[in-house]
């Protein structure tokens, strides 16, 4: 809204008008330091082991390998990483009146054929000189990731992008799991699900494990492909995801698919075209194959 070239109004009066101060326009947030940055890759690291880590025993584990660091850093740091340990914790918060929880669905139920369920969440992934934050879309059946996108920030649009993806391209779930994160729980994430027929689940409060198969790609992925990597840029790490989901999607099989890829398990349903995109674009994970 500001224009520091405007003929009339100085950026003071500019500010003014808008009411933030001129402080705050010139204001150049800060990123990460390499010492901050190169923590919070130990930390995701140890957190694919020790999920029950809450900030004092992660910040023990570091002084161990010799970082002092206090524990408030360390919390500060998992906070923006967006980790909580999966201990149980006293239902103390108060959920905000227009982001509603809903019950979680799965429990008992027996998931054998694609597009049943699908699952998402949100993951860190660190590079050598930043970090973005992944979402991905899987089919729960087939282990199969339906979509995915990339985001410097923790909203809820990239999540809701992700989530449009896969609708327009595989089709509709019966039921779709994610846990209580505030971009899944935003009203406009829920309303696409709802307006396209879709039964929304959610994770109990701390319990990982009713999300359990896409927390195993995030394992894969980050050993297979971001840590042996440590992409410069996001136009890198965009790259390489896209070569590895490629790769786990058409030729990693799995011990669960009686050894099938999730492509192969999948492909007793045929996914529609996305719309907008060429034929031999519709699915870039073919492509890759061939």
């Amino acid at each position: 809204m500001i224009e520091p070239e405007h003929p009339r109004l100085s950026i003071q009066r500019q500010c003014a008008l808008v009411s933030i101060s001129r402080s705050a326009f010139y204001y150049q947030p800060a990123g990460e330091t390499p010492l901050n940055l190169a923590l919070m890759r130990l930390i995701d690291e140890a957190f694919l082991e020790t999920p029950w880590y809450g900030s004092r025993q992660m910040a023990r584990h570091l002084r161990r390998q010799g970082y002092e660091v206090g524990r408030m850093r360390v919390r500060r740091l998992m906070a923006k990483m967006g980790l909580a340990p999966i201990y149980q914790k006293p239902r103390t918060t108060i959920p905000h009146p227009e982001h509603r929880a809903y019950k979680y669905l799965l429990r008992g139920l027996t998931i054998d054929r694609p597009n049943q369920v699908w699952c998402a969440d949100i993951t860190y992934i660190p590079m050598r000189r930043g970090f973005l934050y992944l979402v991905a879309v899987m089919d729960w059946a087939t282990r199969k990731v339906l979509s995915w996108r990339l985001s410097n920030s923790m909203d809820a649009e990239f999540c809701i992008q992700a989530l449009e993806e896969a609708l327009a391209r595989y089709g509709t779930p019966e039921i779709f799991n994610t846990d209580q994160g505030s971009q899944f729980t935003s009203p406009r994430f829920v309303d696409v699900l709802k307006d396209a027929g879709v039964r929304v689940s959610m994770d109990g409060r701390g319990r990982w494990m009713d999300n359990v198969f896409i927390e195993r790609l995030w394992r894969s992925l980050k050993y297979e492909c971001v840590y042996i990597h440590a992409f410069e840029t996001g136009s890198e790490l965009r790259t390489g995801l896209t070569k590895w989901i490629g790769y786990y999607n058409t030729n990693r099989p799995h011990s669960a698919l009686a050894g099938a890829t999730p492509d192969e398990a999948y492909g007793q349903i045929q996914a529609p075209p996305y719309p907008g995109l060429a034929p031999d674009r519709a699915n870039p994970e073919h492509k890759l194959a061939a």
